[in-house]
């Protein structure tokens, strides 16, 4: 489970895309969601929309990995994508907070690479969140997200790696070398075992 979290404008999703399209074998965990769609998205592409009392039989019957509240509306992740996923042996990406990573490292440390990225600064930040192409009722929300991105920032140190997304393609070659070499820990390598059993075992011609 390879999980992203930043501030919002930070570059998360534009990063997370480009992961995908570098890397055929990781997949990106669909949130459930309580929020408005906007008009460009289609549910179940960009997330899987729900009603509030959805939302809260989908935690009654124990269906999520992880969920949080953020900006007033519910997010979560459906477990069965994830499990079906990693019984395959493909990774999955997550695009969360800091509550859902601490929610999923509680029960899968073993099982998870995380990263927290970083604005180059302040005023670049600000400055792409108010570029963003979005509608007037999220727009009433730029000054509020520059506020709480100070206290998403602060939980930069539970992360194992963090990256200051100045430019994309460079921040793009640090994921996937991280991706690469967390695939490569002993414990992640299914088989190894057993390999090197045949390895010190077959005796040679």
């Amino acid at each position: 489970m390879f999980i992203l979290s930043a501030p919002s404008g930070t570059g998360k999703t534009t990063l997370s895309k480009m992961l995908r399209e570098e890397d055929k074998h990781i997949h990106t965990s669909i949130s459930v969601t309580t929020r408005e769609r906007r008009p460009e998205e289609q549910n179940g592409r960009e997330y899987i929309f729900v009603t509030r009392d959805e939302f809260r039989q989908m935690v009654e019957m124990d269906e999520f990995l992880e969920y949080a509240e953020v900006f007033g509306n519910l997010y979560g992740t459906p477990k069965h994508f994830v499990e079906q996923k990693l019984a395959l042996g493909e990774d999955v990406l997550f695009d969360i907070d800091w509550q859902g990573h601490r929610q999923i490292i509680s029960t899968a440390r073993e099982d998870v690479a995380s990263v927290f990225l970083l604005p180059p600064s302040k005023d670049e930040l600000a400055k792409r969140l108010i570029n963003r192409h979005i509608d007037d009722e999220d727009s009433l929300f730029v000054d509020y997200r520059l506020k709480e991105a100070d206290s998403e920032i602060m939980h930069w140190h539970e992360y194992d790696y963090v990256i200051i997304n100045k430019y994309l393609d460079q921040s793009l070659a640090k994921l996937v070398s991280i991706l690469r070499a967390e695939r490569l820990k002993k414990e992640r390598r299914t088989g190894l075992r057993c390999f090197i059993g045949s390895l010190v075992d077959h005796p040679v011609v």
